[in-house]
């Protein structure tokens, strides 16, 4: 058999570091929700059709893909040497000619139509039609392609492990193998975002302010409402991830997302998002019905922001400060504490400062690469400006209101020495100046409570505001 026989290869898991029914299935979900019931009676009509209807629907950008860079370098290798290449795919033949048209490879595509699901048997069968028996090599990544790979003379087997490639090698010469990428657990912690439960610590502030640490109970239910809003947090993080991997995969950081990158499947987030809801269901009802009802108003603030909000000048920000104080609202509820209004107070012009944060660095990075407009948002590069003053302004009111509480007639039923408190004015003073400064210096993480609490000089400031209280008490 010649060199030069046509080399197939797989698209989903292979190709790419995704699936592309899951993917157009988000992007469908992202456009309408209310689609999620049309899909299953879609699939009645089998696999083929329930691809082809989704197709149709969506917009699809081929570029926007986790392609497998060592198999596109040895693809293009092969090409310069005079091989024929064919894209051969279960995907509907919409989506595969974007990703055929953006590789650029490609001397045709053989795909799903809407009637026949091009997979497994169905798929060694048109290879063999096309091509002959033991006339062409493919490349695939799952035992599904076993298939494909009794009929194939080489096998090059991509993303799988060593037990596939002993299986593939019974039935045809192993050419060439792509390993697949390490670090799930790393992967699963990044996704679930793990590093930003810190966050959800912020569901203790009540019982901080109301001076009731020395009480166990109490503690006992912060623990369980920071767990629930933990597992519910991550839960949302997950679906957010899965419906922004277009915009996700053009920032600068948010590209090394698990899911942008490929590095985790979307089966696991579709999985683990209801479950870790569930779960936090769950948790939920050891605390008062009131924690329940907030993380409800929680979860679904964060569907809205996901779905749409985010996408509305100003409104992200606004949502986004909203979700950080609700929060401590959560802590209030679990815990049976009265919330403070000059806590909330504070809690909404803070928030909403550091929400501020947040957008201007990224519009910061996109000056500097040279971009005009965020990607699934509102804003453009010349809004830094106006955010930064709207930003400090807030930051300041959120002082003012401290100010004003430690004068009210308040303080003195909290503190002994009510005017040792007055400290926390200069402290948070300069702990918001700073964040700003940093911000506009371009040294702002995306999120700027986890920058502070990797930051020294922000631990610092922390610690010596802890002290001002203890010797206020």
């Amino acid at each position: 058999m010649s060199d030069k026989a046509p080399i197939c290869v797989d698209l989903d898991g292979t190709l790419i570091h995704s699936d592309l029914l899951l993917e157009s299935f988000l992007l469908l979900l992202k456009r309408n929700p209310l689609y999620l019931f049309l899909v299953p009676l879609w699939l009645l009509g089998g696999k083929a059709r329930l691809k082809s209807e989704i197709a149709s629907r969506v917009k699809f950008n081929g570029a926007a893909l986790p392609y497998t860079k060592p198999l596109l370098s040895w693809l293009h290798e092969q090409k310069q040497a005079g091989r024929a290449m064919w894209l051969v795919t279960a995907s509907d033949h919409r989506l595969a000619q974007a990703v055929a048209d953006h590789v650029g490879l490609f001397d045709g595509v053989l795909a799903s139509d809407g009637q026949t699901n091009l997979a497994g048997g169905n798929k060694a069968a048109e290879l063999v039609r096309r091509f002959g028996d033991k006339g062409f090599d493919y490349a695939g990544n799952h035992r599904v392609d076993l298939k494909v790979w009794a009929h194939a003379r080489k096998a090059i087997v991509v993303n799988a492990g060593q037990g596939l490639v002993s299986a593939a090698g019974k039935l045809a010469e192993v050419a060439h193998v792509v390993p697949p990428l390490k670090g799930l657990l790393k992967s699963v912690a990044k996704a679930l975002r793990v590093h930003q439960w810190a966050k959800n610590a912020l569901v203790i502030v009540p019982v901080l302010a109301a001076h009731r640490l020395s009480e166990l109970p109490v503690l006992v239910d912060g623990a369980l409402a920071f767990l629930a809003f933990s597992l519910c947090a991550s839960s949302v993080y997950l679906l957010n991830d899965m419906l922004d991997l277009e915009a996700d995969r053009q920032h600068h950081t948010k590209c090394n997302r698990p899911f942008a990158a490929g590095r985790l499947s979307l089966i696991f987030g579709l999985l683990a998002a209801p479950a870790l809801l569930i779960a936090a269901l769950l948790i939920s009802c050891l605390l008062p019905i009131k924690f329940l009802l907030v993380l409800a108003v929680y979860y679904a603030a964060t569907l809205l922001y996901s779905f749409g909000l985010k996408k509305v000048v100003m409104v992200d920000v606004l949502a986004l400060a909203g979700l950080y104080t609700i929060r401590i609202v959560a802590g209030a509820a679990a815990m049976a504490i009265p919330l403070s209004f000059w806590l909330l107070m504070f809690a909404t012009f803070i928030f909403l400062s550091l929400a501020i944060v947040k957008r201007y660095a990224e519009l910061f990075v996109m000056r500097q690469q040279g971009k005009l407009k965020a990607k699934g948002r509102g804003y453009q590069v010349e809004d830094i400006s106006l955010l930064q003053s709207l930003g400090t302004a807030s930051g300041y009111l959120s002082i003012l209101v401290l100010a004003l509480y430690l004068n009210s007639p308040d303080i003195a039923k909290m503190y002994a020495q009510p005017k040792i408190a007055w400290g926390l004015v200069p402290i948070m003073l300069y702990w918001i100046s700073r964040i700003w400064m940093e911000t506009h210096r371009g040294n702002m993480h995306d999120d700027p409570l986890v920058y502070a609490l990797k930051d020294r000089i922000s631990l610092l400031t922390g610690l010596a505001a802890g002290v001002v209280l203890y010797l206020a008490t």
